[in-house]
């Protein structure tokens, strides 16, 4: 269902703002799941709409509202796959990223709607699609900050459990976007100062230093941005070249080649700032070290009793709409917001890149955009509802953590810079050796240009700029 064609323009220009928002699907070999199929796609869902309205019984007023929500929802997911942009990613086909982003569209008119509306009626609504939700109490949650001088093996094994790996999980798909040790580490660092700076609002964030110095940040959070992190550098080092399904003669390649459908098509290694750019890159970047501790850009890890391990607006809006709405860490709001805000973040760090990177990109995606917009609103729904706890913010507290994670930020960004003019000396330094090298004889000349070429074109392709994931 690719619409559009890309022209030789923008053949020439692969990551300008058309190819990170409505990125084409080049040499199809399927060509039945890539034709706009409208008039069919029409007739099914009239199908389903009238066999729905004859056959189903009306006595339940309840039962109506919810079904004719659902009818709602699901001509809006049906327009989504025929209008919207395909996104930056084809993998595994264009059309889910459009179910994607208009699930994230829907999810922001919910929030627009809810922002109007008083405590009770909020409630009300929840407690109609969620009976459960009627007796479940935030202080019923489990407290983690206390008896911290107690460490013994059983305590400290306890909390490795299943969200444990989660986290880990989570880390491990942040560093496989963010692509940069540097900005992982910061984000990961400061997201535990986050805690300490508001754990007079929210009593889940006191946590015992080995819990948050060693079990968070160097063994979950650490162990999962390192593997990550390998991930990256065996993709990259991958040798891309699809093969058409129709040319493979074997029932088994084919399977096999259906199945690699879900991994990226290609994978560029990244490159956040180079160390001659201005400071309209300059500031991005910081944006995105600080934003990464107030923004938060991925998380795929499950929701624990403690909450989820994203990254500070985004994860300190689970936090806070979890605890103001008094919603149950495991509960399916909680699991299916952290399911949905992974999948959105997945696009729009990509589109971000491309905005962040390309001075062709003059704006950012509209992946991107909504994303924006929905971590606001969050930010405004938990800030309206629960003023009364945003009263008992200790001012001097959020003052030291902005203020922190400023230095942080700035920090991550003069190391990085430092590393990179190094390693830019030391790749100046080999080619310069090449290139002497090359010229003592005649057989050395062939051999020592075949081995420059490869070193410098091999350096050259990790240093350009290229999407996140595709």
């Amino acid at each position: 269902m690719a619409r559009g064609a890309k022209n030789e323009k923008d053949s020439n220009v692969p990551y300008d703002f058309c190819f990170v928002n409505e990125r084409p699907v080049d040499d199809i070999s399927l060509q039945v799941f890539y034709k706009p199929h409208t008039i069919t796609l029409l007739a099914l869902s009239i199908l389903v709409i009238l066999y729905s309205v004859f056959t189903r019984s009306e006595d339940n007023i309840e039962n109506n509202i919810w079904t004719g929500i659902l009818c709602v929802f699901f001509f809006f997911l049906i327009i989504s796959v025929l209008a919207f942009p395909n996104g930056p990613f084809i993998r595994p086909h264009p059309a889910v990223w459009r179910l994607v982003f208009g699930v994230s569209v829907v999810y922001l008119l919910v929030l627009l709607f809810i922002l109007f509306q008083n405590y009770d009626t909020v409630k009300s609504i929840m407690y109609w699609f969620y009976p459960d939700l009627i007796h479940f109490r935030i202080d019923s949650e489990k407290e983690y900050g206390v008896n911290c001088s107690d460490i013994t093996f059983e305590r400290i094994s306890s909390h490795i459990d299943v969200f444990a790996f989660g986290h880990f999980f989570g880390w491990t798909m942040k560093a496989m976007l963010v692509r940069h040790y540097g900005i992982c580490w910061t984000i990961s660092a400061a997201w535990e100062i986050t805690e300490i700076a508001f754990a007079h609002l929210l009593p889940n964030f006191v946590e015992c230093w080995w819990d948050a110095l060693i079990l968070d940040i160097l063994l979950c959070n650490g162990c999962g941005i390192w593997l990550g992190m390998v991930l990256c550098r065996k993709l990259e080092n991958e040798t891309y070249e699809w093969e058409s399904i129709k040319s493979i003669p074997s029932t088994k390649g084919k399977i096999r080649r259906a199945v690699l459908q879900f991994t990226p098509a290609s994978w560029t290694h990244v490159r956040w700032l180079d160390p001659n750019c201005t400071y309209m890159r300059f500031l991005p970047f910081v944006n995105l070290c600080f934003s990464g501790c107030c923004n938060g850009f991925y998380n795929y890890s499950f929701t624990s009793e403690n909450g989820t391990r994203p990254v500070v607006v985004t994860e300190l809006n689970t936090f806070f709409l979890k605890h103001i709405f008094e919603i149950p860490p495991g509960h399916a709001l909680s699991v299916g917001r952290i399911v949905l805000i992974g999948l959105i973040v997945a696009p729009t760090l990509r589109q971000y890149y491309s905005y962040v990177t390309d001075p062709r990109c003059k704006r950012v995606g509209t992946q991107c955009w909504v994303f924006g917009a929905i971590t606001i609103t969050e930010a405004i729904i938990w800030s309206k509802f629960g003023l009364e706890l945003v009263a008992r913010t200790q001012i001097i507290n959020i003052l030291l953590w902005l203020i922190v994670q400023m230095l942080m930020s700035f920090a991550c960004l003069y190391f990085y810079v430092l590393y990179a003019k190094h390693k830019q000396c030391k790749l100046e330094v080999d080619t310069s050796k090449d290139t002497h090298t090359s010229t003592t004889s005649n057989e050395s000349i062939v051999k020592a240009s075949n081995a420059h070429h490869t070193k410098v074109t091999k350096r050259k392709n990790k240093s350009a700029n290229g999407p996140i994931k595709t």
